[in-house]
């Protein structure tokens, strides 16, 4: 009944710590960032304001909502008594209307119930594993999350507690139309916040389960970022994270932090980069051809003779295989801003 990645979490601290560690488990799944903040920081935003105004039609409709019901449920009270007469099987009731007041979405709703009271405790720092209920809004996300994390660490009073996340996992087919790379975009951007650490699962998931099994190493890579953040340990706790870009000619050269010795293609000593995609002027991306440079990665294609823009493991669920000599892999990104339809909504 409890969480597996907090779980591991703990266990892999109390191996290298070697003092007790104490997880308080709060979740509910399938949940959006908004019923995890405040009511007063989600009116405070303008980007969020748009999420009480749905809340506030969403409640006013409800009783009309259930008139409809309670006539629905009158006539069928009739039918059904005449059907039954009849000696022929009673038709199903109408479904009774779902009271957003108690819809587990509702936009403040978890944070009052299952935040506000924990506050009491001391903590240490936070993890946090969510994303797949915001992917239809990604550009909202790039406020809501950090805007839920300063709202947290205010709750706490204050202090910029170690807040830890996992970026979110490879799902569904490869499909480079859907939301979720810029979702990850939006978790990546949350780095800038002070005594934030993100693990990288692009290549932990399971392409046929939005719940991936593999919590361990989930677990694991939190716990790196924990004894890097929290404790301030000399570990090796991310995965390479694009820093910069530069154009050679016909190729673009990727520069990174978090290198630690070196890049590597996962898979052996034979093994090609993949998962890298290259455009130029038309913005129309393609698979590219690329290398490693020592702590660079140059990336190219013969049919792109000005390239502009580079992306890497921009899908659902991408084939990417870019790694540091420390095992952990790097983040997905994008060189450019160009308008995205996922953007725009």
């Amino acid at each position: 009944e409890f969480s597996a990645v907090g779980y591991f979490f703990a266990r892999e601290l109390l191996k290298v710590l070697n003092v007790p560690i104490g997880i308080i488990h709060s979740s509910w799944g399938g949940t959006p960032a908004e019923a995890w903040t405040s009511h007063d920081t989600l009116q405070s935003e303008a980007d969020l304001k748009p999420i009480l105004e749905s809340e506030t039609k969403l409640l006013s409709s409800y009783p009309r909502m259930f008139q409809d019901f309670e006539q629905q449920f009158a006539h069928w009270r009739q039918d059904s008594e005449k059907t039954e007469a009849d000696g022929v099987p009673v038709p199903p009731p109408p479904t009774i209307p779902d009271d957003p007041r108690r819809n587990p979405w509702r936009p403040s709703g978890l944070f009052n119930a299952m935040i506000m009271p924990l506050t009491l405790y001391a903590i240490r720092g936070a993890i946090w594993y969510q994303g797949e209920s915001n992917a239809e809004r990604p550009a909202q996300y790039r406020k809501l999350f950090p805007a839920m994390i300063r709202d947290w660490r205010r709750a706490w009073g204050g202090s910029d507690f170690p807040f830890l996340f996992v970026q979110l996992a490879n799902w569904g087919i490869y499909s480079p139309g859907s939301n979720w790379p810029e979702l990850r975009e939006a978790q990546l951007m949350t780095l800038s916040l002070p005594k934030t650490g993100m693990a990288v699962a692009i290549d932990i998931g399971d392409g046929s389960d939005i719940h991936p099994k593999n919590k361990q190493e989930v677990g694991h890579r939190l716990s790196l970022a924990a004894q890097a953040i929290a404790y301030e340990r000399d570990v090796i706790y991310s995965g390479p994270i694009y820093e910069s870009m530069t154009t050679e000619g016909e190729k673009i050269r990727l520069r990174f932090k978090h290198v630690y010795g070196g890049l590597v293609a996962k898979g052996g000593e034979a093994a090609t980069l993949s998962g890298f995609q290259i455009a130029g002027e038309d913005h129309k991306f393609v698979a590219a051809e690329a290398k490693i440079h020592g702590d660079s990665v140059v990336v190219g294609s013969e049919t792109v003779a000005h390239p502009l823009a580079v992306r890497y493991a921009w899908a659902m669920n991408p084939e990417c295989n870019l790694y540091n000599r420390a095992g952990l892999p790097a983040s997905p990104f994008r060189t450019d801003d160009w308008p995205e339809p996922a953007l725009e909504r």
